[in-house]
C-alpha cells in the first residue's frame, strides 16, 4: 500500500534522494494528533469569521432558498442555532443542489454543488480550524486554493524547470476526481492528523450529506461536491499522498488541485513519472484519464491553468528565454470575447457609463491573469475589438462612425474602460509617460 511505502523508504531510494526522505520523515515526527477541536469549531467568534467569509464570496442560495442577504437579515439567530446544534452534535448538513454549469473547452456540463448558506458556514468554520494543522505539512510543489499561494506562482515554477533544461511534459487528467474521493480513505486521512472523533463525524456527514437534483434526493457514496467550501481542503489532504510519493521518487510534478504536470529532462523520465502517478493514484482509488493524459515534447506545447506553454521561434516570454511562450489558450481567449459580447449586446438599453462599469471587471479581471505572458500583440488587438464591440453596441451596427463621437481616447480616458495593454507592467511606464495614466 501506499501508506505503508511512505514510511520505509527502501535503500535505493534513501540513496537517491536522502535528504527528500528525511525532510519528509522529520515532517511525519514532529505533526502530532489535535484533540478536541470541535469546541473551535462553533466557537462564536469562528463561527463568525466564516460568516463573514461567506458573505464576502456571496454566491447563491441551497436547497432552502435562504439568500446571502436574507441569512444576513437575521444573522444572530442563524448563528446562535448552528452553534447550538454542533454543540449537542444536532448538526445535519442539508443535501446540496445540483446545478450544471459549463465545462471550459468541453460541450460537457459540470456538476456543482451549491450548499446553503448554513452549511457553508459551518464549512468555512470547519476549515479555519483544520487549515493551520495541515498546512505545514503540504508539499511546496502544491499550490491551489492554499493561503498566499496562487496559479501564478505554479506557473513561475515550471517556467523555471523549463529553464533549467526540462524538456519533456507529462500532461495529465486525474478523471472525475472530485466524484470519486473515498470517504472511507479521506476521513482515514484527516484521522492521522486528527484526533477528534466528532470532528471527524462532522467531516463524514458533509461528504454524505447527499445530492438534491430537480426536487429528486439522491445519495452520495464517494466523492466531495464542487462548490463545498472545505473541498479544496479536503482534496489537497486526500492528494497530499501523491505530492510526497512523486517527490520522493524525485520527479518534478507542480499540482493544483487536481490539475499537475510533471517536467522531466528526457522521454524516459517521463515515462516512469506517469507510471508512478498512475500507481499511487490507483491506490488512492483514482485513475488517470486515458484520452487526456499525454507524454509531450515542450516544442508541441502543453495547457496547464489556462495557459499554453511551449517552446518555438518568434514567441518569446522573456528575453533570453531561448524561445520559451506562455500564451493564453484559445479556449481562455474564446470564453473571454464570450463574456464581452454578452455585455454589449446590441439591444441592451443601458447607459454607456452602466456599460463601461459592467465590463471594466470582466476586462481587468482576464487581463491581470495573463499580463505577464507574451501577450502584448493579443491584448493589442482585443482592446481594438473590445472598442469596436461598444461602437457595434452605441450605433446598433458593425460599420458606423463611432471613431468620430467615441473616439478610443474618450473611452480610455472621460469614461474609464480598462486598457488592456495598461496592465502589462512593462507598458505601464510608456502610458504614464504618455499622460494616459497617473
Amino acid at each position: 500500500m501506499v501508506a505503508e511505502a511512505m514510511t520505509e523508504a527502501t535503500p535505493a531510494e534513501d540513496t537517491r534522494n536522502g535528504a527528500l526522505v528525511s525532510q519528509v520523515a522529520r515532517k511525519r515526527v514532529q505533526v502530532r494528533k489535535a484533540h478536541s477541536l470541535i469546541g473551535q469549531v462553533y466557537d462564536p467568534q469562528n463561527l463568525e469569521r466564516g460568516w463573514e467569509r461567506v458573505r464576502e464570496n456571496r454566491g447563491a442560495g441551497g436547497v432552502d432558498r435562504v439568500s446571502i442577504d436574507r441569512f444576513e437579515s437575521d444573522v444572530d439567530q442563524y448563528l446562535t442555532v448552528l452553534q447550538n446544534r454542533l454543540a449537542d452534535g444536532n448538526y445535519r448538513p442539508m443535501p446540496v443542489r445540483r446545478v450544471e454549469i459549463d465545462k471550459p473547452g468541453s460541450t460537457a456540463k459540470r456538476p456543482l454543488g451549491i450548499p446553503t448558506v448554513v452549511d457553508r458556514v459551518c464549512q468555512q468554520a470547519l476549515r479555519q480550524v483544520l487549515e493551520p494543522i495541515f498546512e505545514p505539512m503540504f508539499s511546496e510543489n502544491s499550490f491551489g486554493f492554499r493561503p498566499e499561494r496562487s496559479a501564478h506562482m505554479a506557473m513561475r515554477q515550471i517556467w523555471g524547470q523549463l529553464q533549467d533544461g526540462g524538456r519533456w511534459i507529462v500532461d495529465a487528467d486525474i478523471a472525475d476526481f472530485f466524484g470519486t474521493i473515498s470517504h472511507d480513505r479521506l476521513v482515514a486521512l484527516v484521522a492521522e492528523r486528527v484526533a477528534d472523533g466528532k470532528v471527524l463525524r462532522l467531516i463524514r456527514q458533509i461528504l454524505t450529506a447527499g445530492v438534491l437534483r430537480d426536487g429528486v434526493y439522491e445519495s452520495t457514496v464517494a466523492g466531495t461536491p464542487q462548490g463545498g467550501v472545505i473541498s479544496p481542503l479536503l482534496s489537497n489532504i486526500y492528494l497530499h499522498v501523491f505530492d510526497v510519493w512523486m517527490e520522493r521518487a524525485g520527479f518534478q510534478v507542480t499540482r493544483y488541485a487536481d490539475d499537475w504536470v510533471a517536467v522531466c529532462r528526457t522521454r524516459e523520465e517521463a515515462e516512469r513519472a506517469l507510471a508512478s502517478a498512475r500507481a499511487v493514484l490507483e491506490d488512492l482509488g483514482l485513475r488517470i484519464h486515458p484520452e487526456k493524459t499525454r507524454i509531450v515534447h515542450v516544442t508541441q506545447g502543453f495547457e496547464f491553468l489556462g495557459y499554453k506553454v511551449g517552446k518555438g521561434k518568434g514567441l518569446r516570454f522573456k528575453h533570453g528565454s531561448s524561445g520559451l511562450y506562455a500564451i493564453p489558450r484559445q479556449r481562455s481567449i474564446d470564453r473571454f470575447k464570450d463574456k464581452v459580447r454578452a455585455l454589449t449586446r446590441r439591444r441592451l438599453a443601458v447607459p454607456l457609463e452602466e456599460l463601461i462599469r459592467a465590463l471594466n471587471p470582466v476586462i481587468r479581471g482576464w487581463g491581470m491573469y495573463y499580463r505577464r505572458a507574451n501577450v502584448r500583440r493579443l491584448f493589442n488587438r482585443l482592446n481594438l475589438w473590445i472598442v469596436r464591440r461598444i461602437w457595434g453596441w452605441r450605433f446598433k451596427r458593425w460599420r458606423n462612425a463611432g471613431w468620430r463621437t467615441l473616439p478610443e481616447t474618450r473611452l480610455y480616458g472621460e469614461y474609464g474602460l480598462v486598457n488592456l495593454l495598461q496592465l502589462i507592467p512593462s507598458m505601464r511606464d510608456y502610458y504614464r509617460q504618455k499622460g494616459y495614466i497617473h
